[in-house]
């Protein structure tokens, strides 16, 4: 498939996923509409305490610092964006296939003030301009709709965005090296994501090495996923009229079908999730890179909510 066709497919199958409705979607996100896997400091935690926690741990595994230029590739609603923004003091730049998402992530980054350091466009990464170059790159739950084929071409890509010496942190859904198609494949392929396709974690730091990446940290977040999953059902479930007002039943059937049975995938190990931090080797550093994870994990204190608009 040529280029332009790709971006048009890929596209309209963002569109057909995440332009369903913000209100829909706000039913059972948090209040800063993080649409990908939580991280439960306590096992038995609360969504938004969890969904900041993770947004934080993004931020510290990229060793965010003030002045930073920061991209988010598929940056969702923004909460990345605004959260490293406000946060660490960075310049954060979040591009996303969903109008509907852009859109939201604008009004959120005026609300919050952060105009001057924080931007979200509805733009594909591949886009960006020639010559562009930034300290960190983050993709959150985007290489599901990559395609493997397209690994290469796509981790290329971000090596050449990033400044040497510059960390990536890919955020992404695995599946385990025995799968095999089923019915639940097909079934999320037609009715949820139209260019979904997930890859076993081996096959896809293999690439990463492949595109000159050094692989510095790997860790696995299945579990944290199982209870984000089983959450956003239950959230779901609370809304149910309010969902079918919205979108149809339908679709609210659709979304609560696919949420629940991600959910038992994840508890049961057919389906992972990985969050691997890779670099770009610059010959010329002469400091070293941590080699614990201390600087990750030390901090006892959450970091605080700001307060919900």
């Amino acid at each position: 498939m040529r280029t332009w066709e790709t971006k048009r497919h890929d596209q309209k199958a963002i569109s057909f996923h995440y332009d369903v409705s913000n209100d829909f979607y706000a039913l059972f996100l948090d209040t800063r509409m993080v649409y990908t896997c939580a991280y439960y400091r306590d096992p038995n935690g609360d969504l938004d305490q969890a969904q900041a926690d993770k947004l934080d741990l993004v931020c510290r595994k990229l060793r965010l610092t003030p002045g930073d230029r920061l991209l988010d590739i598929g940056c969702g609603w923004g909460s990345l964006v605004v959260w490293a923004a406000e946060r660490y003091g960075v310049e954060a730049y979040g591009v996303t296939l969903s109008a509907a998402q852009a859109e939201w992530a604008a009004a959120a980054i005026r609300r919050a003030g952060l105009e001057g350091r924080a931007r979200v466009d509805h733009r594909d990464y591949r886009d960006l301009p020639p010559g562009l170059r930034f300290d960190k790159i983050a993709a959150v739950g985007v290489i599901e709709h990559i395609g493997i084929r397209n690994y290469a071409a796509y981790f290329a890509r971000v090596h050449e965005l990033l400044e040497p010496g510059g960390l990536f942190l890919n955020h992404g859904i695995t599946h385990e090296k025995h799968w095999r198609r089923s019915s639940q494949t097909d079934f999320l392929e037609r009715y949820v994501f139209p260019n979904g396709e997930l890859d076993n974690v081996t096959h896809t730091l293999d690439v990463l090495e492949r595109a000159r990446f050094e692989v510095l940290d790997v860790e696995a977040l299945r579990a944290h996923y199982a209870r984000t999953t089983r959450q956003w059902v239950e959230r779901l479930q609370a809304n149910a009229d309010r969902a079918r007002a919205l979108v149809s039943e339908r679709v609210y059937r659709t979304w609560l079908l696919y949420l629940a049975a991600a959910s038992v995938s994840f508890r049961q190990g057919s389906i992972g999730l990985y969050q691997v931090v890779a670099g770009r080797r610059d010959p010329a550093a002469v400091t070293a890179a941590p080699t614990t994870r201390e600087s990750v994990y030390a901090r006892a204190e959450r970091p605080a909510l700001a307060r919900a608009s």
